[in-house]
């Protein structure tokens, strides 16, 4: 994949807002359990942070994908996973669906201030019962007159207590499991919309997450991104450009595991010289920085697939799996040589091991990946009747 100027300047403005509006608040974030995303949102969508691969004409800048990754990349920077993850949930995952198949009335009405930074959005796909297997949600929307009367519960919804809109899929027919199922924009302030309390994760603890529960809520079926009854459809292409941002957006954070590990391993002393000095160490170092390689050329080719419109399903799916599991090996590697220091809480090492550990859980887990790809590979068994 060519990068050009142009990406090098996204990538330098991204750097630039992560070192001087995010990183010096992500301590104070950490404690209190949530990030300001209104401000942050605000400050990123008046650089053009928010709408990079986005439409033009609703106040994006019209690049292709690659752009999106670059930036994507660049969030890695980030010292708190949950504020990264808090910024690709209202890029990558809640409107990629409604900047392609939304009507014009939507976008303007919905993806304008997602763009500009004046809203913040969560996706709500996730329910107790319905993590991985999304067919499976029971929230309901039904038709009476012109609006959808919304019934259910929606779990672990990043950005919720803070959203604006929620990009929710419900159950809109009660036709087949695949084919039942509409992406609809609801404002969170519709009555008959509540919050749990926001949910005490073991990582990503300044991201706010809790659980939504609607009762008798009333949307105007405009509301409506796409066709009905494709929402499943739309969500499952959603979940290309979510993926591609998780395993985009691993790789800074796992290279900055390393480099931190380097530095405090060469000064550490053990039986007389530098941790770093044993060859299982340094050897360990240059083994995980090819396996980052790796992947991010991995990337890299999934991105140009995409952008030239190749089902790339399988490469995402790789890359997403390939980046759960190598953050785990990396974080973990890197807290074992900084001993007992890697084992306090405030340490860098022991959050990227507490933050990473949900990218082999969510945007689908390990082992819907491994699924997708041996379905693609032809070697999934057939399911028992």
């Amino acid at each position: 994949m060519r990068f050009t100027d142009e990406h090098q300047a996204i990538r330098n403005t991204a750097a630039q807002f992560i070192e001087k509006e995010i990183n010096p608040y992500t301590e104070e974030w950490e404690k209190a359990g949530i990030f300001p995303a209104h401000e942050v949102f605000k400050k990123m969508g008046d650089l053009g942070l928010l709408g990079i691969a986005k439409p033009v004409e609703f106040g994006g800048m019209g690049l292709d994908y690659s752009y999106q990754i670059a930036f994507s990349e660049q969030l890695g920077l980030i010292n708190s996973g949950g504020v990264s993850m808090g910024i690709g949930v209202q890029t990558d995952m809640a409107t990629p669906a409604l900047a392609k198949f939304g009507s014009d009335e939507l976008r303007k009405e919905f993806l304008v201030p997602a763009i500009a930074g004046d809203a913040v959005f969560s996706i709500a796909v996730s329910e107790p019962h319905a993590g991985s297997d999304v067919a499976a949600i029971k929230t309901t929307a039904k038709k009476d007159g012109a609006d959808y009367i919304i019934n259910g519960s929606k779990m672990w919804i990043t950005n919720s207590t803070q959203a604006d809109f929620l990009c929710l899929l419900a159950n809109t027919s009660e036709g087949k499991p695949h084919a039942n199922k509409s992406l609809i924009l609801v404002p969170t302030n519709t009555p008959g919309i509540s919050f749990s309390e926001r949910l005490d994760k073991l990582g990503m603890r300044s991201s706010d997450t809790a659980q939504v529960f609607f009762d008798d809520v009333r949307v105007p079926q405009r509301n409506l991104i796409g066709e009905e009854g494709k929402g499943f459809i739309y969500q499952m292409l959603q979940f290309q450009e979510e993926r591609l941002f998780a395993a985009a957006g691993g790789i800074k954070g796992m290279e900055k595991c390393i480099q931190q590990t380097i530095e405090y391993t060469r000064e550490r002393k053990i039986f007389g010289q530098s941790v770093l000095d044993n060859q299982v160490v340094h050897f360990r170092m240059a083994e995980l920085q090819t396996e980052i390689e790796a992947l991010r050329a991995l990337i890299y080719d999934a991105v140009e697939g995409y952008i030239d419109g190749t089902d790339v399903t399988i490469k995402a799916s790789m890359a997403k799996l390939k980046v759960g599991r190598l953050q785990r090996e990396v974080t973990d590697a890197c807290l074992q040589y900084w001993g007992g220091m890697g084992f306090m809480w405030d340490n860098p090492i022991a959050r990227a091991y507490r933050d990473t550990r949900l990218t082999s859980i969510g945007g689908g887990a390990d082992e819907v990946m491994l699924s997708i790809i041996c379905k693609m590979m032809g070697t999934l068994p057939a399911r028992k009747k």
